[in-house]
Parts: C-alpha cells; sequence; structure tokens
C-alpha cells in the first residue's frame, strides 16, 4: 500500500538526482570552455531515468521526462546514442561525448550557446520536478491529516 504511494515521489526523486547530475556535467562544460583540448560531456537523460526507474522503453513519463527525445536518446536513426549513466564500469563511463558542431583551433569541443541553453532548460525542468513534487508532498500530508 505505501508503495503505491510512494513510486510517483520515488521518480521524481529520481529524477532530481539527474538532473543534478546533468547540471554538474553541463557546469564542468561551460567552465572548460577555453581549455585546449576539452572535450565536452552529456548524458542520455531518458535513458538514465528508465535505468533508475526500472521502466521500459515505452514508458511515456520518462520520454516526458527528458523533453520527447526518441528511444534511444537520439533525434535521428543514424545517431549514436550516449551511454546512460551506470552503463559501465568507471564512475566516468556514465558520461557520453557531446557531438562537436563547430571546429575549434584547439580541438575543444564546447559550443557555449548550445551548453547555455541545456543549461537553462535543465534548470527549469529541475525546479518544475521541485515544484510537482512539494505539491505531491503537500497533498499526501492534507491527506493524512484529514483535511
Amino acid at each position: 500500500m505505501l508503495d503505491k504511494m510512494t513510486n510517483r515521489l520515488d521518480f521524481h526523486g529520481n529524477a532530481l538526482l539527474l538532473r543534478a547530475e546533468r547540471q554538474r556535467a553541463i557546469a564542468s562544460n561551460i567552465a572548460n570552455a577555453d581549455t585546449p583540448g576539452y572535450v565536452a560531456r552529456d548524458f542520455n537523460f531518458a535513458q538514465a531515468m528508465r535505468d533508475a526507474t526500472g521502466s521500459s522503453a515505452g514508458n511515456s513519463a520518462a520520454r516526458l521526462a527528458s523533453g520527447g527525445a526518441g528511444a534511444s536518446g537520439t533525434t535521428d536513426a543514424r545517431h549514436i546514442p550516449l551511454p546512460a549513466p551506470g552503463a559501465g564500469a568507471g564512475s566516468q563511463s556514465t558520461l557520453g561525448y557531446a557531438m562537436q558542431t563547430q571546429p575549434s583551433l584547439d580541438n575543444n569541443t564546447v559550443d557555449l550557446d548550445r551548453e547555455r541553453a541545456n543549461f537553462v532548460d535543465n534548470a527549469v525542468r529541475y525546479e518544475a520536478t521541485l515544484r510537482f513534487l512539494n505539491g505531491q508532498s503537500k497533498t499526501m500530508l492534507s491527506a493524512i491529516q484529514g483535511q
């Protein structure tokens, strides 16, 4: 019985953790924008969410949480999907490499415009998840109190 009440909270708790991890990766990319040879990193949020919740590939909630990416996290069948966090043995294996959109002379693959847009998008989704979790907690509390 308690599982039915907390399943949605667990889902959003996992989403918060993954959003925070993605925010760290994006912030690291932005911080290293001027580092020669730095390769931008990111991970597939939708796949990581499916792995964290144990859901199937067709779970619509995970697709909505990811921003509508395809089942493999790519927008085209020819794209190479990023590995999900926890997919490999090492801690660095959780991140994939972001595709370079503009060539640079110092071999740095950070595109500041893309990273800033990803940072803001992720921050907005993090805030929305926090608000949703807060609303669910208040609803459960009022139900427990009988109000």
